[in-house]
């Protein structure tokens, strides 16, 4: 690859995006534009800035930009029309961001004329291939840069070393080694590293930063509704709010009550298992509002099909291909699923648990005179039964005789 002219790098203005800077500025003696994301991390941003004008970088090459509502309008609510999780329980909160992120990288290069965009993953995770695969997708030209698979600073000392060397400011925690790795947007935190990597050893509880320990969580129980348009959420108890604003308030509700946290050993899409800490309290209510809706909403049919189209859509998002024609596909089979979800969900709030209580749609296809134990006046034939059996059970009869004959 030819070295690049002006480098956009993915930048959260810590340490080792800092180096990478430097690192991009002295090795290729390129120009560089940093973007840093507001995801919902619940973390000033303004010190990223002055940490860019710090290390040389130009005010019009800094660019920090809230995209909260875009990431859950356009991310993380198509992803949960779907009820997506990967290895039947991750909620896929790091995967999803990832192409949002590099959506803006690559249009941010086209506005600044940069020739290729950086990231800070390192060669052994997921993040690299999402980052690059979404980068490639979008424009086929782009040079993509990961200093983690180049460099040579492949310690905690030889990366402080650069960093002192380079005049970049280290904070007094960064000097000893992390005891573990937080990724955090709107959707979840993950904890990784150091001293989760035993999956033997139970995760200590400072690990968990969104959520109370379930046993401290209230006493009470705590019952809210989420209503629904179309599949998406649009209001909890009658109030109406935007997609970010909805997942904030279900996060603090979730936080609460110790809702969310997921202790998991996963199947890295580059071949390895990883253990890591995930805590999607807001989310963990969402998709089971979202199933409580789709269950009086959605035919049997169509629901039974989407449930087995989810698996494949779920990998496609964990593993990178969020851009890929499959998942384009997926989805649109996916979005014409939820035509009629519409209606409201009542859900219980407790120590750790959400579990939906009551729901209600003009939408229904739930038929109380179809189903009552008490007379139907008529609205089911019990007697139509039989040969529903009958007919239903004459492949196995048939099968059954030919098995006994055989053993004759």
């Amino acid at each position: 690859m030819s070295a690049p002219k002006k480098v956009v790098l993915a930048y959260s203005g810590g340490l080792d995006t800092s180096i990478i800077l430097k690192w991009l500025q002295s090795e290729y003696g390129c120009e560089v534009v940093t973007f840093t994301a507001d995801l919902g991390q619940g973390e000033e941003l303004e010190p990223a800035r002055k940490k860019a004008e710090l290390l040389g970088i130009a005010p019009e090459n800094i660019f920090i930009e809230d995209v909260r509502e875009e990431f859950v309008r356009d991310f993380v609510f198509p992803m949960f029309r779907a009820n997506a999780v990967y290895e039947g329980l991750y909620l896929l909160g790091t995967s999803i961001a990832r192409p949002l992120i590099s959506k803006r990288l690559v249009e941010i290069a086209a506005e600044t004329g940069a020739d290729a965009v950086a990231h800070g993953a390192t060669g052994k995770g997921n993040d690299q291939v999402r980052f690059e695969l979404a980068a490639y997708a979008l424009n086929p030209e782009i040079k993509v840069i990961a200093p983690w698979r180049e460099w040579d600073l492949t310690s905690r000392t030889k990366l402080i070393d650069f960093a002192e060397k380079n005049q970049i400011p280290i904070a007094k925690d960064k000097r000893g080694e992390a005891p573990f790795s937080v990724d955090a947007n709107l959707l979840h935190t993950s904890s990784e590293g150091k001293v989760l990597e035993d999956p033997a050893e139970a995760a200590p509880d400072y690990v968990y930063q969104r959520t109370v320990h379930p046993e401290d969580a209230p006493n009470d129980a705590e019952f809210i509704e989420i209503g629904f348009e179309k599949g998406d959420a649009v209001s909890i108890n009658g109030e109406a709010m935007s997609p970010a604003t909805l997942l904030t308030r279900l996060n603090e509700y979730g936080g609460r009550h110790g809702i969310g946290r997921l202790d998991l050993v996963e199947g890295r899409f580059v071949g390895m298992k990883s253990r890591g800490i995930y805590e999607t309290p807001g989310g963990t209510i969402l998709l089971e509002a979202h199933r409580g809706i789709e269950s009086i909403t959605m035919d049997r049919g169509a629901m039974h099909l989407k449930d087995q189209l989810m698996p494949q859509y779920a990998e496609l998002i964990y593993n990178g291909f969020w851009y890929s024609p499959e998942r384009r596909m997926l989805q649109a089979a996916i979005d014409a699923s939820q035509d009629h979800v519409t209606g409201t969900v009542r859900v219980k709030l407790y120590k750790g648990s959400v579990r939906t209580v009551g729901r209600w749609s003009d939408h229904s296809l739930y038929s109380e005179a179809h189903v009552t134990f008490e007379e139907d006046a008529g609205a089911y034939d019990q007697k139509d039964a039989a040969g529903f059996i009958q007919l239903n059970a004459l492949r196995l009869k048939l099968l059954a005789a030919r098995d006994r004959r055989l053993k004759g």
